[in-house]
C-alpha cells in the first residue's frame, strides 16, 4: 500500500532530518527492514562501481550458437566481462592469444546464464549475447527499480507470507524472521494477453480436488469454438455444462439449444475434479477482484522452461502438496501426508478454511540479490519496469 508510505519531502526534512540526533536511525525507520532489501542495496553499490569500471565493449553477434571448443572472436571481451561481474573467478588462468571458447569460460557462461534466467547450457547464442551486451548501467537501473518496489511492501506481516515474483517465475514462503523456507517455480500469465496482476491479499482457504469453473473469457474465446468443431468436446475433456447456480445440464454431446445458451452466456462450463483438471488437484484461494489464485497443474513440463509465462493469469505452482501443507500448518492434523491423500484419493471439491490467514504478495522485481552474494536479473516481461522508470524520471512529487 504505497499511500501509507508517502512522505511530504519538505516536511520530512524539516521535522525529522534537521532535528535528528541520530540521522542513521531516522533513515533506518524509513527504509524496509528486510535483509533482501539490504542485500539489494549492497548489490546496487557494487554494480554502480562495475558500471564505472566496464569499457562497454559489445560482443559480436553470431549466426548460430557457439559451442564449447569452437572459435569465437568475442572470447577476450567475454572473459574480461565475466571476470568483472564475478562469474569467472578472478584467479582463473585462461590460455592467452586464443579465440577458442572452452574450459573455465564455459562454466562461467553457465553461471551467467543461470543468473539471468536462461537455459544454462553453456552455448553462446543470440539470447545469451543479448543479455551479455546489456550495459551495466541498465543493471543498475533494474536494481534501483527493485529497491523502489521493496519500499512499497508493508514493514510487518500479520503472518509469514507467500511471495510470488512474476519476472523470475518463482514463489517463496517466508518464516517469522523473513527467511525463505520454501522455494519453487511457478507459471504466470502470458505477457501478451493475460498478465498476472501485481497485488496483495490474504489466503483464507484451500480446495482439494477442485472443479474448474471456466471463466467467461475462456468460455467464449476457446470452449464454444471447440464445441462448434466437435460436439463431443465437453465429454472428451471431462467437462460438464451447468446452470449459473451450478446445476448440471449435460456432460455429453452438446445440442444446438445448449450451444446457443452457451454462446449467450446463459449456461456455464466447469471441468470435473481429477488429475486431468486444469487446476490439478488443489487450489489455494486469496479472494480478490482479479479471480487469480494459486493452483497445481497437470502440465508439469512447463516448469522445465526458463521463461514461464503461459497461463491465463492464475499462478501454477511446482510443488502443490508441499505448499498446501505449509498453508495448512496451523490447522490441526493437516499433515503433508493427509494433504497428499486428500489430493490423490479423497472426496471431490473439499474446502479447508485456514485457521490462520496467510498474506500473499504478487510482486514484480527484475533484480534479486541472493544470500550467497549472487545477483539475478530477469527480463521486464510485462513492461512494468519501463513504466516505473518513466514515472520516476518525471521527478517529485510522484504519482
Amino acid at each position: 500500500n504505497t499511500d501509507q508510505k508517502r512522505y511530504d519531502l519538505a516536511q520530512f526534512v524539516r521535522d525529522r532530518i534537521m532535528t535528528a540526533a541520530n540521522l542513521q536511525e531516522v533513515l533506518d525507520e524509513v527504509e524496509p527492514p528486510f535483509t533482501g532489501y539490504r542485500r539489494t542495496e549492497q548489490a546496487l553499490a557494487r554494480y554502480i562501481e562495475l558500471a564505472r569500471t566496464d569499457d562497454g565493449e559489445k560482443l559480436p553477434a553470431v549466426t548460430k550458437p557457439i559451442d564449447p571448443d569452437q572459435s569465437y572472436a568475442g572470447v577476450p571481451r567475454l572473459a574480461r566481462f565475466l571476470r568483472l561481474v564475478g562469474d569467472l573467478p578472478a584467479d582463473t588462468t585462461l590460455p592467452s592469444d586464443t579465440d577458442t571458447y572452452g574450459g573455465p569460460l564455459v562454466d562461467a557462461v553457465k553461471r551467467f546464464q543461470r543468473r539471468h534466467g536462461l537455459d544454462a547450457d553453456g552455448r553462446i547464442g543470440a539470447t545469451t549475447i543479448k543479455q551479455l551486451n546489456v550495459p551495466l548501467q541498465g543493471r543498475v537501473l533494474q536494481l534501483q527499480l527493485t529497491l523502489e518496489r521493496w519500499r512499497w511492501l508493508p514493514a510487518e506481516f500479520s503472518a509469514p507470507p507467500i511471495i510470488v515474483n512474476i519476472p523470475d517465475f518463482r514463489l517463496r514462503a517466508l518464516d517469522e524472521n523473513n527467511n525463505v523456507v520454501m522455494d519453487m517455480r511457478v507459471v504466470v500469465g502470458k505477457a501478451m494477453r493475460t498478465q498476472t496482476p501485481v497485488f496483495t491479499r490474504e489466503m483464507t482457504y484451500v480446495v482439494l480436488r477442485p472443479y474448474w469453473n471456466v471463466p467467461p473469457s475462456i468460455l467464449g474465446g476457446e470452449i464454444v469454438p471447440a464445441i462448434q468443431r466437435d460436439r463431443s468436446y465437453i465429454a472428451r475433456k471431462n467437462y460438464e455444462v451447468t446452470t449459473q447456480d451450478g446445476k448440471v445440464v449435460t456432460s455429453g454431446e452438446i445440442s444446438d439449444e445448449v450451444l446457443t445458451q452457451l454462446r449467450a452466456r446463459k449456461l456455464a462450463v466447469r471441468q470435473k475434479p481429477g488429475p486431468s483438471n486444469a487446476l490439478g488437484l488443489v487450489k489455494l484461494i486469496f479472494p480478490n477482484e482479479h479471480n487469480v489464485y494459486l493452483h497445481s497443474t497437470p502440465s508439469q513440463a512447463l516448469f522445465s522452461r526458463s521463461r514461464r509465462d503461459f497461463s491465463h493469469g492464475c499462478i501454477r505452482v511446482e510443488k502443490p502438496v508441499e505448499l498446501a501443507a505449509w498453508a495448512l500448518r496451523n490447522n490441526p492434523d493437516w499433515t503433508l501426508e493427509r494433504v497428499r491423500q486428500g489430493m490423490q484419493g479423497g472426496s471431490d471439491d473439499v474446502t479447508v478454511n485456514l485457521v490462520k490467514r496467510v498474506p500473499v504478495f504478487i510482486v514484480y522485481g527484475t533484480a534479486l540479490a541472493y544470500e550467497n552474494g549472487e545477483v539475478h536479473f530477469s527480463d521486464d516481461i510485462y513492461g512494468h519496469d519501463a513504466k516505473l522508470a518513466g514515472a520516476l524520471a518525471k521527478g517529485y512529487p510522484y504519482p
